[in-house]
């Protein structure tokens, strides 16, 4: 399965590397991506058409046209189903930590004006409902990257301080929320990068730690701390999460994707699955099929 690098994958021109803010136009045709990715620095997807469904280590978020969308850097989109109706089509806004602390510097007092608790819940992912002012925003870029010429330093800074500002007056704590993850210990982004874009590949759990440059009872330690569970058990999970879904498309059959999450043969998929689900891939396929759409 393809993993993509967001932002360098798609911000990046030809033969460089994303700026610390950068816009982009981006579209996802029908059907076009059923894969995962991986943030390496926050992300504001400003949703125009289509609805997509995305899944995290933590949760699974339908993502719908009458919002838009903050991400944090390091969550892993481990799928990321594109709708069957309509194209996807955002604007996608990637901000690195440099961006958002020179944020809550240049407006600190205002900040600490609004009585925001030091200790508001942080979330790595945020949902706001559009309005007429974001409706014309998300308008105001269109007509900007549309234009031909790459929006200067200047531009940018000014619309990305637009939008930051405006739900700062709005939903000031839920934005705040999203301040935690400037100072997330880039250890645990290693960590969650390393393991969720390998959850189904055939490698060990001494080859992760080395990946992440750890021992492998520091590895073991740090990612029970970072998923609440150990890490065997949570591949396992994460992979039969990954075999349902593909079961429940019904377009493939058990023994056509039991290498797409990482088994080596059929037989110790199958009793993976079976020990998860209390069937057979092969039975349960067949269940999912039989059931009237």
């Amino acid at each position: 399965m393809k993993t993509v690098r967001l932002p360098e994958d798609i911000l990046a021109e030809p033969g460089g590397h994303p700026d610390d803010l950068a816009f982009r136009d981006y579209t996802a045709p029908i059907g076009s991506f059923k894969g995962r990715s991986v943030l390496s620095r926050n992300a504001i997807s400003l949703v125009i058409s289509g609805e997509k469904t995305i899944h995290f280590a933590e949760k699974k978020v339908e993502i719908k046209a009458d919002e838009i969308h903050f991400l944090s850097t390091g969550n892993c989109l481990v799928t990321m189903d594109i709708s069957e109706k309509t194209p996807f089509r955002s604007i996608l806004v990637s901000f690195g930590h440099g961006t958002l602390d020179a944020f809550y510097r240049k407006y600190a007092r205002r900040i600490s004006g609004l009585g925001i608790p030091a200790r508001n819940p942080d979330q790595p992912f945020l949902a706001f409902k559009k309005d007429a002012f974001v409706d014309g925003f998300i308008a105001s870029l269109d007509i900007l990257l549309r234009g031909g010429a790459k929006p200067s330093a200047e531009m940018k800074s000014l619309k990305f301080e637009e939008l930051m500002l405006y739900l700062l007056e709005k939903h000031p704590r839920r934005l705040l929320a999203f301040q935690a993850f400037k100072s997330k210990d880039p250890e645990d982004s290693l960590i969650r990068i390393a393991v969720e874009t390998n959850v189904t590949s055939r490698i060990g759990l001494e080859e992760l730690a080395y990946l992440c440059n750890l021992s492998l009872s520091t590895f073991k330690r740090r990612f029970l701390n970072l998923y609440g569970e150990p890490p065997n058990q949570w591949i396992q999970r994460r992979r039969m999460e990954i075999a349902r879904s593909l079961l429940e498309r019904g377009r493939e059959k058990p023994s056509e994707i039991y290498h797409k999450v990482g088994y080596r043969n059929h037989s110790s998929f199958t009793s993976a699955f079976r020990q998860s689900f209390g069937m057979t891939p092969k039975d349960f396929r067949s269940r999912r099929m039989d059931v009237p759409r």
